[in-house]
């Protein structure tokens, strides 16, 4: 008889870094990419996720733009300063090309303008990892 390898239902899904400071949006974020089957690390403020050593594994950053203390833009630059690679996804209420210009020369690989579709997003971190459950959107 093969034994069955039992997953964890955190341990194996892929990490997702969230930093929205925004509550209400930060929740409905977290609960989208739960249920897409990535385990999510949210944050309030950049400071907290740059400052959070279990950061570094993760998949993707899907990061809003205007923080209270930074930006988005600041903690995707502190995160690669440190060495991490992975994909990212800036969401924004105040969009200009001269935003999309500056994440996209950070290292941004997609910026998402407020208010989007829940399911978007989700597809474009999907999409980016190659990781999470497809939307029944799609």
């Amino acid at each position: 008889m093969a034994a069955e390898r039992i997953a964890s239902p955190v341990r194996d899904r892929p990490r997702l870094l969230l930093v929205e400071d925004d509550a209400g949006v930060r929740r409905s974020l977290q609960l989208l990419f739960r249920a897409r089957g990535f385990e999510v690390r949210a944050y309030a403020a950049g400071a907290a996720l740059i400052a959070d050593p279990t950061t570094r594994n993760a998949c993707c950053l899907v990061a809003d733009y205007r923080l209270e203390e930074t930006d988005g833009i600041e903690v995707l630059s502190r995160l690669r300063e440190d060495g991490w690679s992975g994909p990212a996804v800036l969401i924004t209420a105040f969009p200009s090309a001269d935003l999309t210009e500056r994440a996209l020369a950070h290292g941004f690989s997609q910026v998402l303008e407020k208010p989007f579709r829940e399911h978007a997003l989700g597809d474009v971190v999907a999409r980016l990892t190659g990781a999470g459950e497809p939307s029944a959107l799609s």
